[in-house]
């Protein structure tokens, strides 16, 4: 089954103090949007690629766009001030309201293809469905730094991207998040405040989302591994 995707990219990235879009930054002289551009472009399912971004850095996206010779469809749009903001563009973008859309973040590069058709599937057959991770480590509740409680972890996962969706259960997601002045922190959580379940696929502990400068190191291991 085909989908496309949207990769928002407007974000200042402002926990990586790179004092510039991280999506800009090199893993082995390649800009880390060239890595996760790579893994869609490469995927017969995938049709087309929706880049919201900040207007301002147009040229540098075209730029890399040409340098790296990508062969999918690549539409770049202007992005909003909050995440859910440049999806609700990014979906505008989009006419068809039977197909699948995908919503990953553009800062991680390591996501598997074969993830990415289970969560396709997923999104066919129920509607949704997101990646996620079981988490490793003793998880507790905490204020002003005393412990309050230790949580239970067994049903905790930590949520990746991609997230999958049919379109038209998305877009309304999005319109009655809009209506309500909900901003979630993925676009699942709008799925979840219309009263409907997720579906869960388990994911890669390798698909990093890189937010700090410390998490290069890890990505470049990461890299190293994969060669």
């Amino acid at each position: 089954m085909f989908y496309e995707v949207i990769i928002p990219a407007a974000g200042r990235g402002t926990r990586m103090k790179a004092g510039k879009n991280k999506l800009f930054l090199t893993l082995f002289d390649i800009p880390l949007i060239v890595y996760t551009l790579r893994v869609f472009d490469g995927d017969p399912a995938c049709r087309r690629i929706i880049l919201p971004i900040n207007i301002n850095e147009k040229a540098e996206f075209e730029r890399l766009i040409e340098e790296y010779s990508f062969q999918k469809p690549i539409e770049l749009i202007s992005g909003g001030a909050e995440r859910q903001d440049s999806v609700y563009n990014g979906l505008q973008a989009i006419e068809k309201q039977e197909a699948i859309v995908l919503v990953h973040d553009g800062a991680r590069p390591f996501i598997q293809r074969n993830l990415i058709a289970e969560l396709v599937k997923a999104a066919a057959e129920r509607g949704s469905g997101i990646l996620a991770v079981p988490v490793k480590d003793t998880i507790k509740k905490v204020k002003d730094n005393s412990v309050l409680e230790t949580v239970e972890r067994s049903s905790l996962w930590a949520v990746q991207t991609p997230q999958a969706f049919r379109i038209s259960l998305l877009k309304e997601a999005h319109r009655k998040a809009r209506e309500s002045g909900l901003l979630g922190t993925d676009e699942a959580s709008l799925i979840e405040n219309m009263g409907l379940e997720v579906s869960v696929i388990e994911g890669n502990y390798d698909n990093i989302k890189i937010t700090t400068p410390e998490d290069i190191f890890f990505a470049e291991a990461i890299i190293r591994k994969n060669k």
